[in-house]
């Protein structure tokens, strides 16, 4: 058996919201890869935690009410709970709060500034707060938005302490170049090949507009700044193993893999070895990035009221199941659709069908015509064919977990599954024993136990529970020497007696869990078509009544609609009685217009490329006034302005002569 370490971690859970089925793919994932190295005899530790440092964390905890700490506490606690929950075989949690945690990271940087890879200065350039990242203006939306989470950036300028990305693009190509399986699947290493080769600019690497972080060490005595929350989180996965204390776990590193999802691959496939190199480490041995879970084919969000709550799904159809469907249904790298639909497939047929009911026909054979005594010392006599058609599986097997492709993994595992219940239908016991093919029979049945037997030691790290109660059915409890010795060492099942049990996987007839986002969208498009008979009807009076209308256009706070759209508008003449830019943005006009309510109405409109807040300032425009507010750069909008916009540009659609505030227009 093997000796070696095996060193794998999930990414840091960054603690601003609760845990959702993307944190629970990557940690399922990674206990499954930990499981296995346990298994096959490595040496393994286990890291995951959370990420609790950042702006972010500090604006959740003040919209919330809460002290920061507090906040980062609670939220860290709902994911260990889950884990533990859900049996995760992790050995360290770590939090990025944790006080041996900073002091790494504070060592980290000293050795980096030591080196002369960190040096002072100041940035001014687009930042987005979600995504805690800076970015080129040349990368921006409409030159204002983050192309990552499409969200408002600001400009942000401030002195801070950068580290020499730059010096290490050289090596990190020759990294790359030397090591084609060092990022996984390797598709991704193409992209961040092409990135890196595009040039690398030096990284900021502290902030002094807040104060939620990892401060300096004392010695730089410049107690304004912490440490950018990218480069503390990433010392996570060595500071866990006593770097910058007591190195006690040091003997771990370098990480087998590291697990992330794909929209932070960069950080952890530049930023990452780039630190790396700068400190003196090894690199890790792989790096793989899974894709993202939409729902019945939509990208989830909570405004949607769509996210897949992981542990509601485990409790109402059985974790074991939700980890064989999670890591069955999608290709490692490649984006995945989370149906209730597609998960009761998987129960019914893949669980079901092939694997308990073969356990079932085992039992019901075993007992029938042996009293439930199972041998199989003479499977080979007979049997020979089905146990190589078997054994060409299962070499495919280790080099698919080597390579993250646990779908394939699985795919391929229950081949032999097909094996075993195919050989009952070609062989038919019934006939056999009739015709006194005892020994035959007898041999039969013990090509179904070694079948199950070496798919179940496969299966373990994905199904630990479901594969025990199987291998205890079988005779057998799984260990590192049971592995070896029936899976690597050809060793016979010794003889044992079945008995009578439930079946493993009952069928699931009907979905289980109210799916709140598919009523809302059913009474939503109820709406919808109700609404579509109405501005039909209108339509149909206002051609009567000889009106003539045109499309009008919309963007930023100015209105787009056509002719459906205008009869269910509500259009008012208002003036403008305040109107300011709005800071850094080069589209936004704040404006305040009295249409002749009791208050007045604030609009956000992007039309500062052709009209500066002076010019706006009491004239009068129309407006949609029924319209649900909304925001934009974190201002609420109640209502959008008409306006007409050709390759000549955008005017204003105005009152011919003044009319009093609040007049309809239609």
């Amino acid at each position: 058996m093997s000796c070696h370490k095996s060193y794998i971690t999930t990414p840091i859970y960054y603690v601003n919201d609760v845990a959702h089925i993307g944190h629970a793919y990557t940690t399922i994932i990674a206990d499954t890869l930990a499981r296995y190295s346990r298994l096959i005899g490595e040496d393994t530790f286990f890291l995951t935690g959370t990420d609790e440092h950042g702006q972010k964390i500090e604006e959740a905890a003040k919209k919330r009410g809460k002290e920061t700490q507090a906040y980062a506490d609670e939220i860290s606690k709902t994911f260990k709970d889950l884990w533990d929950d859900f049996d995760i075989s992790y050995d360290k949690f770590i939090r990025t709060t944790d006080a041996d945690h900073k002091l790494g990271v504070q060592k980290a940087f000293t050795a980096m500034h030591k080196k002369g890879d960190i040096y002072k200065d100041t940035y001014s350039g687009h930042y987005c707060i979600s995504c805690e990242t800076f970015f080129p203006e040349t990368q921006l939306v409409d030159d204002e938005f983050c192309p990552d989470c499409g969200k408002s950036t600001s400009i942000v300028e401030e002195e801070s302490y950068f580290f020499k990305l730059s010096a290490y693009e050289d090596k990190l190509l020759a990294w790359y170049e030397n090591n084609p399986d060092c990022i996984l699947p390797k598709s991704k290493r193409n992209e961040v090949i092409r990135f890196v080769e595009g040039g690398l600019n030096d990284l900021s690497i502290t902030r002094t507009s807040f104060d939620w972080g990892v401060k300096l060490p004392a010695d730089f005595n410049d107690p304004k700044h912490v440490m950018y929350v990218w480069l503390d989180a990433l010392m996570n996965y060595v500071t866990a193993l006593g770097y910058g204390t007591d190195d006690a776990n040091m003997d771990n590193w370098p990480a087998r893999v590291h697990l992330i999802g794909k929209d932070i691959l960069r950080f952890h496939a530049i930023y990452w070895p780039a630190f790396l190199m700068s400190l003196d480490l090894p690199l890790p041995k792989h790096i793989g990035a899974h894709g993202w879970w939409t729902r019945n084919g939509e990208k989830m969000s909570k405004s949607k009221g769509n996210v897949v709550d992981p542990k509601e799904v485990a409790d109402a159809y059985g974790l074991e199941n939700f980890r064989y469907f999670m890591l069955r249904e999608v290709p490692f790298g490649g984006d995945g659709d989370f149906s209730q639909r597609a998960l009761m497939d998987r129960i019914n047929s893949d669980l079901g069908n092939d694997l308990g009911n073969l356990l079932n026909r085992l039992i019901g054979m075993s007992g029938k015509y042996f009293e439930g005594r199972v041998e199989c010392d003479l499977v080979s006599k007979y049997y020979q064919a089905e146990l190589d058609e078997m054994e060409t599986s299962l070499v495919k097997l280790e080099p698919m977990i080597s390579e993250l492709q646990l779908h394939r993994f699985l795919e391929e595992l229950w081949r032999p599954l097909t094996v075993a219940n195919r050989a009952i239908d070609k062989y038919q016991p019934w006939t056999m024993i009739k015709e006194g093919k005892t020994e035959e029979t007898m041999a039969l049945n013990g090509l179904i136990a070694t079948i199950l037997a070496k798919v179940s030691l496969m299966l373990h790290a994905v199904m630990p529970a479901t594969t025990t109660t199987v291998c205890n059915a079988l005779g057998f409890e799984i260990t590192p020497q049971t592995f070896q010795n029936i899976l690597k060492d050809g060793g016979i099942l010794a003889p044992f007696v079945t008995e009578k049990r439930e079946p493993l996987f009952p069928r699931i007839e009907a979905e289980l869990l109210v799916d709140a986002r598919l009523e809302a969208l059913k009474k939503e498009q109820e709406e919808a078509d109700a609404k579509k008979e109405a501005e039909k009807k209108a339509k149909k009076e206002a051609k009567k009544a000889g009106n003539a209308s045109t499309g009008l256009a919309s963007t930023d706070g100015v209105a787009l609609i056509g002719i459906d759209q205008f009869f269910a508008t509500s259009l008012k003449v208002g003036t403008v009685v305040k109107a300011e830019e709005v800071p850094k943005s080069k589209k936004l006009l704040l404006l305040q217009v009295d249409v002749g309510e009791a208050e007045t109405r604030q609009v956000v409109a992007g039309i500062k490329e052709w009209y500066s807040a002076e010019e706006m300032l009491n004239t009068q425009v129309c407006v949609v006034a029924n319209l649900k507010p909304a925001k934009l750069m974190g201002m609420l909008s109640q209502g959008m302005l008409l306006a007409a916009k050709d390759e000549n540009g955008l005017c204003m659609v105005r009152p011919e002569k003044a009319k009093t505030n609040g007049t309809p227009i239609g």
